[in-house]
This record gives C-alpha cells, sequence and structure tokens, in this order.
C-alpha cells in the first residue's frame, strides 16, 4: 500500500539560503511521525513547503488519499491542499480571535460545503439545510474535544491549553486523513501536555489518521511516535524508531551533546 504521504529530494531556497536539502520523508496510514531538530533546522519551513505556504524549489510532495488518489501538491494554494485532506496547526496559535468557538471551527467545514456563491445569494433550501448540518457537525467536533460548553464565548477568552485545543478541532473540521502539528504542546503545562498526548492518541484510533508532529517536548516525541525524523541545517540527519533516535550520535550531537530521556 501506498504511504499517505511521499516527500521526495524537498529542497527550498531563499536567496543564497538553502532552507532545506534534498529531504526525504514518508508517513504510512495510522502512523504517528515526529519531525525534530535544534532551532532554525528548516522544520517549520518543511511545513510550509507541504501545506503550499511556500513553493519548494526542488522535490516532491505527493499525497495519497484512502482511495488510492494520488496528487502532487507542490504549487498548490493551501485551501486546495486542505480539500485533498491535508490539515494542519500551526507554532503560533492563529484562531479568528473575536470570532466565537464554534464560528472558529465552522470555518474549518466551509472546504466540505458545496453551496456557491449562487447559493449564498439566493439562500435556497439546499443552503439553508446545508448550513444547518455545519452548524450541527462543528457543534459535535467541540464535544469530541471538549469544548462544547465555549461555543459561544470568543476563541480569545478561551484558556491557553483550551485554544490550543480549538486549533486542532478546527483542522479536524476539514475531514483530514494526514494532520500535521506544528509544535502543539508549546506553552502548555504538564498537565495539558498529558491531555493532549491522549487527544493526540484517540485521533488516530478513532479517525484512523496519519500525523506528523513537530515538537521540543522529547518525553512527548517519545511516547507518540512510531517513526522519527531528525533534521539540522536543513538535511535529514537521521531516521528511525524512538529508541533508535535517542542512541543516535548524530542526533546526540546535533542536541548540544545533551542525551535525549527516552
Amino acid at each position: 500500500m501506498a504511504n499517505a504521504l511521499e516527500i521526495t529530494r524537498l529542497t527550498m531556497n531563499f536567496g543564497g539560503l538553502r532552507a532545506l536539502d534534498a529531504v526525504d520523508l514518508t508517513i504510512g496510514y495510522g502512523e504517528i511521525v515526529a519531525l525534530i531538530g535544534p532551532n532554525g533546522a528548516g522544520k517549520t519551513t518543511l511545513f510550509n513547503c507541504i501545506t503550499g505556504i511556500y513553493l519548494p524549489s526542488e522535490g516532491d510532495v505527493v499525497l495519497t488519499a484512502k482511495d488510492g488518489t494520488r496528487t502532487r501538491v507542490n504549487g498548490m494554494k493551501p485551501n486546495r491542499v486542505t480539500e485533498c485532506g491535508m490539515a494542519r496547526t500551526f507554532q503560533n496559535i492563529r484562531l479568528f480571535q473575536n470570532m466565537t468557538v464554534l464560528e472558529n471551527v465552522m470555518i474549518g467545514r466551509h472546504c466540505r460545503m458545496h453551496a456557491g456563491i449562487p447559493g449564498a445569494v439566493m439562500r435556497n433550501r439546499a443552503t439553508r439545510e446545508e448550513e444547518k448540518q455545519v452548524v450541527a457537525d462543528s457543534y459535535a467536533i467541540l464535544e469530541r474535544f471538549g469544548l462544547d460548553r465555549f461555543a459561544d464565548e470568543f476563541a480569545k477568552n478561551l484558556p491557553y491549553g483550551a485554544q490550543r485545543r480549538l486549533e486542532i478541532a478546527r483542522a479536524m473540521a476539514t475531514e483530514p486523513f494526514l494532520l500535521l502539528l506544528d509544535e502543539p504542546a508549546a506553552g502548555m503545562n504538564a498537565r495539558e501536555t498529558r491531555e493532549l498526548d491522549e487527544t493526540i492518541v484517540r485521533l488516530r484510533r478513532e479517525d484512523k489518521l496519519s500525523i506528523l508532529l513537530i515538537e521540543h517536548d522529547m518525553k512527548l516525541v517519545m511516547s507518540l511516535s512510531d517513526r522519527i525524523y531528525v533534521v539540522d541545517y536543513g538535511k535529514k540527519i537521521a531516521e528511525g524508531t524512538p529508541e533508535a533516535i535517542s542512541r543516535n550520535p548524530d542526533v546526540i550531537k546535533a542536541y548540544l551533546g545533551e542525551e535525549i530521556d527516552a
């Protein structure tokens, strides 16, 4: 069976700076894969190339949906990439702060709506029914993430950990088969991190998701990941199981000589 995501020799140049240098990476169906490396190693740049924010200088990014449809997403706009089944969160929270929690999730449902401009203008019965369904579906997603009690609150009023969960909930509203999480535990306390761990495991189990994770919390990475890729100065320097990565001398050197606590 093909992989959910195949990245081949992905290269990204910014003028004379090579931020990514011929990176190869794959994610199987239902697999949780972590991407780690020191600050400035190119991790978020890779996410931006995958999701259409940057156009890679070289290489291929191919998605394979569960029905076997293969799509080369290089050069696609971010909304088209999302329609193909890949969703992401961001290192810095990017919610619509002055919209309600429910409205934030409803925006995520937009790419799965069928009513076009004529339907929005004419407000025919099919459009009205679809809008009702979007509200119902969005509320159900909030319930899954324990956010339903905040449905009518502005996103900016949520506790920090709840805002992180809302970002994931909005991403899930797009119905992805591949979810990219960019430092989802950043700024979380120990309890919030444990809840995040449980949420990611549940999403993989219940939704059969493939997940690519950037994270600096090594305990979270080691407990969640099936495989780990390590990048440094834009190059992939290692890949393997958490146990193998924790003992890899190149990885230890990249982390300034500090042992990774597995």
